[in-house]
């Protein structure tokens, strides 16, 4: 038992350092279709009737004064979530936790493009 212990606990931690911190445009242009738009390019994670990232219902909702409407209630914001993801893919595969940051904060960086 006490050898499993550190295994164990050297397996866990090494996960927690595989999730990645990304911050970008979250944009919900239609109904469980999700992705997020940073300075390395669009990563998937709802698509209607097909795929959805566990954890999305950590995704934090935006207050009315950080969200762009642009189809009804749809639309976007400025958000960093910590997630894992597929690279080859452009998925998310796990989503940790997120945060609403300010649509300035997205607005004035150089890196990402117009939502």
């Amino acid at each position: 038992m006490r050898k499993i212990l550190p295994l164990a606990l050297l397996i866990l931690s090494s996960h927690a350092f595989a999730s990645e911190l990304r911050c970008g445009w979250l944009q919900n242009p239609t109904p469980s279709n999700q992705w997020l738009i940073d300075k390395d390019g669009t990563w998937d994670i709802s698509l209607q009737g097909g795929y959805s990232a566990p954890g999305i219902e950590k995704l934090k909702d935006f207050p009315d004064e950080q969200f762009v409407k642009t189809n009804g209630n749809y639309g976007y914001g400025c958000s960093c979530i910590r997630v894992d993801v597929n690279k080859s893919d452009k998925k998310v595969t796990q989503i940790y936790s997120s945060k609403v940051l300010p649509l300035s904060r997205c607005e004035t960086d150089k890196t990402l493009p117009k939502p």
